[in-house]
Formats: C-alpha cells, structure tokens, sequence
C-alpha cells in the first residue's frame, strides 16, 4: 500500500497548500516504491495512477503549459519505465533464489534426515533450531538407529559453523550409520566412528559428540567430550549421567587421546532421556544467566514428545529473547 499511501499524502498536501506551493512532482515518489513488490502490472498500474494524479495536479497548480509540469511528467513516465526494468530483474533474482533454496532443502533432508517417530520400544523426538536463518541444518547432528542389539543415537557439535561445519556433520552422520548397524556393540561402534572422523579431518576440525544405547531397561553412553545427557525420572527427579574422566572429542585422535569408557544408566518405562548440544545450556538472557535446563525439565512432561520438545524450545527462546547465537539441538528419548 507504500506508493498509494505516498501519492494520496501528497495530493492531499498540495491541494491544502495551495496553488502557488505546487508539491505535486513528490507524486514520482510513488513509482519509486511499486517496484519493491508485485509484478509489471501493479508497476505499470502505480505510474499509469502517478501520471494522472500529476496531470490533475499540474493542472490544478496551473502549471500545464510550462516547461516544468512537462518535464515532471516526464520524469514519472521514466522512473516508471525504470520500474518496470527493476520488476523483470527482481523477478529474475527471485527465480534463480528459489531455484538455491530447492536445491539446498533437498540437501539438508539427505544430510539430517528426519528421526523416526518409533525406534523399537522408544519413541524419538527431535527439536532443532539454527543459527542460521532460513537453514535447517549447521554444525549440530543427530541420529537415531534401531540396530538389533537396541536403539543407538547420537547427538554432537562440529566446531565452527557455515559450510564448513555442515560437510563435518554430513562426514560424522555417514560414518555413524554404517557403525551403528554393523559393529555388535557400542564400544565398538564408537571406535569405528573415531577412525572414520580422524582420517577425514586431519585433525584440524574436532566434533564433540555422546552416543547412546538403550535396551534392557538401561542406557550406556560413550561421551566425547559433550555435555552430560539429562534423564527425567517418571517421580519428577532428574540426573545427569557424567562419565568418571571426559574423553576428547572426536578427530582429535592424532595427539594420542584415550578412548572414552563406557558407563550407563537405569532407563524405565516413564523416564526420559534428553540429549542436547551446548547451544541450549550456554543461551544467555540479557543478564549473561545461562539457560537453566534441569530447572525446565518440567516441560517435558507433555503427553506428546513433539509438543513436549516445541515447549521447552520455546521457554529457550523466550529466555534469551531473541535469536539464538549458536545451533541448539535436543533428542527426546522415551517409552512407548
């Protein structure tokens, strides 16, 4: 409405002022702005409007046969000729834009695809939000694998963002699957996975990262150096899983590291587990307060894990108010 808006304000002014003021050349402002949105049309719709409001207005200030009211009309013919011009590129731009968009959804679906709502005996839930705008996938992974000894996933953090950081994923979410499948236990799995990492990052990249394996009513977690996983009990308690010493994180196996030992947790019918990247607990308020997860843990007491993530994914929001400056991710473990 921003170019109709404009030359109702100036016909209205200069009719107010007066002949002898003359404000109607400001009309031309209108054209300037059709261009922004809409097609050649609504272009040619606002300069064809334009050139009538100044041929009553010139008319009306008694300036039809002077040089100056020819030359105005003139200019609005023109800026509206260079609106049309700007319609066709924007167009063009908007074109080539969706076509990258298409390109890069279909992209991020291959590389984070969508967790399975049911794994086994569990229900799986996923919240994930970038820093990015528009991007549905940076430097968090995840992953969850209904493999035959239990449901294995795995949540990490790749260092750094951009482009970069999405190729680390891709590589790490690639070698997670394969292991996750064919190595018989976790401790295995997480070998294979550190191998594969190391040989394809040089060493110059590192991916914190905890894998996970829930069957038998228990959970065992291999922690490279992420953040400890939260379990909510089904009487309201909460605890966080820590192992005895923290590995480093993966692709740092070229300075010698130790490999993470494996420890595990009691996981009932009613308990759930969430595992998250530090996007969540390091989101600071206008205060500097780190966002206090276990004291929301609360939230995930809704019925639907979808809903019970989306809730908890808006206090994080409401607490930093505003976007958030690092990709956050959580996974929601729970009994059928």
């Amino acid at each position: 409405m921003l170019p109709f808006v404009v030359m109702g304000a100036v016909a209205v002014v200069d009719l107010a002022s007066g002949p002898s003021v003359g404000y109607f050349p400001l009309v031309a402002v209108g054209p300037a702005f059709a261009p922004l949105v809409g097609g050649w049309k609504r272009t040619a719709c606002v300069g064809g409007l334009s050139l009538l409001l100044c041929t009553a207005l010139s008319w009306y200030d008694e300036m039809t046969n002077l040089r100056r009211g020819a030359t105005i009309l003139v200019s609005v013919l023109g800026i509206t000729v260079a609106g049309l011009v700007a319609v066709s590129m924007r167009r063009k731009r908007e074109a080539e834009l969706d076509s990258v968009r298409s390109i890069a959804e279909a992209a991020q679906r291959v590389l984070l695809k969508p967790v399975p709502r049911l794994a086994g005996r569990l229900r799986a839930a996923v919240s994930y939000t970038s820093a990015v705008a528009e991007a549905r996938i940076g430097g968090d992974l995840y992953e969850v694998v209904a493999a035959p000894q239990g449901v294995r996933v795995i949540v990490g953090d790749v260092q750094g963002k951009g482009l970069e950081a999405v190729e680390t994923a891709a590589l790490v979410l690639g070698a997670f699957r394969e292991a996750a499948l064919d190595e018989a236990d976790l401790i295995q799995a997480g070998r294979r996975l550190a191998r594969s990492v190391d040989r394809q990052l040089d060493g110059d990249k590192f991916v914190t990262a905890i894998l996970a394996e829930a069957s038998a009513h228990r959970v065992t977690f291999l922690n490279f150096g992420h953040p400890a996983p939260m379990l909510l009990r089904d009487d309201g308690t909460v605890e966080l899983p820590e192992p005895a010493s923290y590995a480093l994180p993966l692709g740092l196996g070229a300075h010698g590291t130790a490999e993470p030992e494996p420890y595990d947790a009691a996981f009932l019918p009613g308990d759930q587990l969430l595992l998250y990247t530090d996007g969540i607990i390091e989101a600071r308020d206008h205060a500097g307060r780190f966002y206090p997860l276990t004291e929301r843990a609360h939230l995930l007491k809704e019925h639907d894990p979808e809903t019970a993530l989306e809730t908890l994914r808006q206090d994080l929001l409401q607490h930093v108010s505003g976007p958030l400056d690092d990709d956050a991710a959580m996974l929601l473990l729970r009994y059928r």
